[in-house]
């Protein structure tokens, strides 16, 4: 498939009931020749999963990672103007320029590994409306970040890295969480940018506000009334990125929780994703337990910008460097387990 176009909710939850598999045949030969492989079964552990999915979400084996993407999405929240970040909307902008510059840490994480770097700002200048009193979006407006989101996924892509920027974007990643799988707003709000105890008071406050002010929606429907555009554009990635089996890493918090909703409205919807790492935010780890994603990396990190994302592209690429470059028995002339 090359043309994704997202027309209404409807059309979404239509897509999402008809998602392609993943490659069989690819998986089969990534398992058939990782046994044949100068090592103990198993012994390179989660490098070998890696590599599998890779094979099975590309379509072919051996898997490559000639062309890795990554994508970060920028957009700001008219709750931010309850004072539940540290940091004022404005900073998201000046952000944006810092990215464009190359002098943020994504910048630097995406050379190291060869990674190409792209970056779409959504209407900064039109903040969401507060969902503390009803939907941050409107369908439509839901559905045209969705949009630009798909344009992410180019034919092509080896490996789409997805990340985020946006000033008070961890209160509606812990609205989302807190809607789709339940228990108290505070399970699922953390400090985000480092708020202080009051601060984090307000921001609690907020998602069970927003939550309450949204409620009896399918998962769909609260990526509009609970999200935010840089949200809805991850969302919109990742599924354009199923349709045209482009295997996804995906980056922290506010990340998962945007993909979470396709996972909620259809299950087995983020097959296709890897999860690069464990945000230090507390619903984090626990929305990765909810959807059963184990993350590649666990190292205090909270930055987003999708930097724990880029940095899992150096696991992915030694998995498949191990896969495809080293030698069977028969080849090197190393007697097997059963010799």
């Amino acid at each position: 498939m090359t043309d994704v176009a997202f027309r209404s909710f409807a059309g979404i939850r239509a897509m999402l009931a008809a998602l392609p598999p993943a490659d069989s045949d690819a998986l089969a030969a990534a398992r058939l020749r990782e046994p044949q492989l100068t090592k103990p079964p198993g012994s390179l552990g989660r490098l070998e999963e890696i590599a599998h999915h890779l094979a099975a979400w590309q379509g072919r084996h051996p898997p490559r990672l000639e062309r890795v993407r990554a994508h970060v999405f920028a957009g700001n929240h008219g709750v931010a103007a309850l004072g539940v970040s540290a940091y004022p909307p404005a900073v998201t902008e000046q952000m944006v320029l810092n990215f464009r510059h190359g002098g943020a840490a994504i910048n630097q994480l995406c050379r190291a590994f060869g990674i190409e770097l792209a970056v779409d700002a959504l209407d900064l200048d039109q903040p969401t409306a507060d969902f503390t009193r009803g939907p941050a979006m409107s369908e439509a407006q839901c559905l045209s970040a969705m949009a630009i989101g798909a344009k992410a996924a180019q034919p092509g892509t080896d490996l789409l890295v997805l990340g985020e920027m946006g000033i008070g974007n961890t209160t509606p990643a812990a609205a989302l969480s807190h809607a789709l799988f339940g228990g108290q707003a505070a399970d699922w709000t953390g400090r985000g940018t480092g708020v202080d105890d009051l601060h984090l008071d307000l921001k609690v406050k907020a998602v069970a506000k927003a939550v309450a002010a949204n409620g009896g929606l399918d998962p769909v429907a609260l990526l509009a009334a609970l999200g935010g555009r840089e949200l809805a554009a991850i969302a919109g990635a990742v599924l354009a990125a199923r349709l045209r089996r482009i295997p996804v890493m995906l980056d922290g918090y506010v990340c998962t929780a945007a993909a979470a909703i396709l996972e909620a409205a259809q299950p087995g919807a983020l097959d296709h994703c890897l999860v690069g790492h464990a945000s230090v935010e507390p619903g984090h780890r626990r929305l990765l337990e909810r959807l059963n994603k184990r993350p590649l990396l666990d190292l205090d990190m909270r930055l987003g910008e999708g930097s724990g994302a880029a940095l899992a592209v150096a696991l992915a690429r030694a998995a498949i460097a191990c896969h495809n470059g080293m030698a069977t028995f028969a080849e090197a002339g190393v007697s097997g387990k059963d010799a």
